[in-house]
């Protein structure tokens, strides 16, 4: 019949076996298990963030241990960063010296020129310090009247738990004398004073082939990069120390200059603290230009406290938008947000001595951090070791494991 022949011709072909079984497969429900969990958006997030945790928690033992061991790494720490701002002046004097003799000059002649300019600076504050000490009280209390006298709802109390609060961190042991408590206990100042030393003569001697050395165990293909991190830190540091001092130099004389012209008592003194507390930045200068503002308003009165407060910010306004700019843009190229956060972890971990040192190991950890992720288009071509006539045909490798 026409219409069955027709109605067989339109009719699909039977499916085969196997695609039965795929038809069914597709849609049948997926097989769950166990690794999907870590395979998808959700899975991958909280891979991440294990990752992240672990590093966390490593980083954090690590501090803790290097807490715990202050004794040696803070001399460790502080010989790095003055190696690092004397490197310049070793490197000069190899051309014309061997290494041992520059390191000998270069030691020798800073412990001198620093030392006798730190001795002098430290017994122009102690000689004043009672005073200091009674002008600033007596500036606190000054200016606490002034400000219960303004139409703001403030107490005496609360002003004077403010003052108690500040006081009370300042000379806790968590602020000072806990950041320097693995040095100053039992004698071991002085240990640490001399291991410092120590470690400083022999960075500015061998710091070179003491990084050759520890480069030559990591695998060639990093080795690089490990060369760029080390010549980068050296650069950061010492750039670093040596941008602080010329702008803290700076700051110390714009300040004495106005105190002196104001004649506002103790304008030495505090001409020494701004360039000390300049060391700290963003927040160290602006103490001390606290500290010689509320001095001259107890001595000289509010006008001339305005005055000295005006000089300040100028200072400060040159110091940011000016000085440091230009003097330390490649050393410190970080936003001041990370700085004051920097400051604050520094200074609750280590004290006085962590807010110091703080800002220039968050600096040093960025830049090898744009080493490594490629980011750096700039980084430092590692300088290689210097070696003796004696150290097995110079190769840095060898030199440094036969030292």
């Amino acid at each position: 019949m026409p219409f069955l022949k027709n109605w067989v011709r339109k009719r699909p072909a039977a499916r085969t076996a196997n695609e039965s079984v795929a038809s069914n497969a597709v849609g049948a429900d997926p097989t769950f298990t166990i690794g999907q969990l870590w395979t998808d958006g959700m899975g991958r997030s909280a891979t991440r963030s294990i990752q992240v945790l672990t590093v966390l928690a490593l980083a954090a033992v690590v501090v803790w241990g290097l807490m715990q061991l202050s004794l040696v790494v803070l001399p460790v720490l502080i010989a790095l960063i003055l190696c690092s701002a004397l490197w310049p002046l070793v490197r000069l004097l190899r051309k014309f010296m061997s290494a041992l003799l520059a390191a000998w000059s270069v030691f020798l002649g800073s412990l001198v020129i620093l030392g006798g300019i730190g001795y002098l600076l430290v017994i122009s504050v102690m000689a004043e310090a009672d005073t200091l000490a009674d002008k600033a009280v007596e500036g606190f209390h000054t200016l606490q009247g002034m400000i219960q006298q303004l139409p703001i709802n403030i107490s005496e109390q609360q002003i004077n738990d403010a003052i108690k609060q500040s006081t009370d961190f300042l000379t806790s042991s968590q602020f000072g004398a806990g950041a320097l408590n693995g040095i100053s206990a039992a004698g071991n100042f002085v240990t640490g004073l001399i291991l410092l030393l120590v470690i400083l003569f022999f960075f500015l001697k061998d710091g070179d082939r003491i990084w050759a050395f520890f480069v030559s165990w990591v695998p060639r293909h990093l080795e690089s990069r490990w060369l760029a991190s080390g010549a980068r830190t050296v650069e950061t540091l010492g750039g670093y120390i040596r941008g602080t001092a010329t702008i803290a130099a700076v700051d110390a004389v714009g300040i004495t200059a106005a105190l002196l012209i104001l004649r506002v008592p103790l304008a030495i003194p505090l001409g020494v603290i701004v360039f000390l507390s300049s060391f700290i930045p963003m927040v160290g200068a602006t103490f001390a230009g606290i500290l010689a503002t509320l001095i001259a308003l107890v001595t000289n009165g509010p006008v001339v406290a305005l005055i000295v407060l005006g000089a300040v910010i100028l200072v400060n306004q040159l110091e940011g938008n000016f000085l440091q700019p230009v003097v330390m843009a490649h050393a410190l190229n970080l936003h001041a947000l990370v700085i004051l956060l920097a400051l604050a972890a520094g200074t609750v971990l280590g004290g006085l001595v962590g807010a110091v040192l703080a800002v220039p190991i968050t600096a040093v950890f960025w830049s090898i951090v744009k080493i490594w992720s490629g980011r750096d288009n700039q980084a430092p071509e590692p300088e290689p070791a210097k070696t003796d006539s004696t150290d097995n045909g110079g190769d840095p490798k060898q030199a440094a494991a036969a030292g």
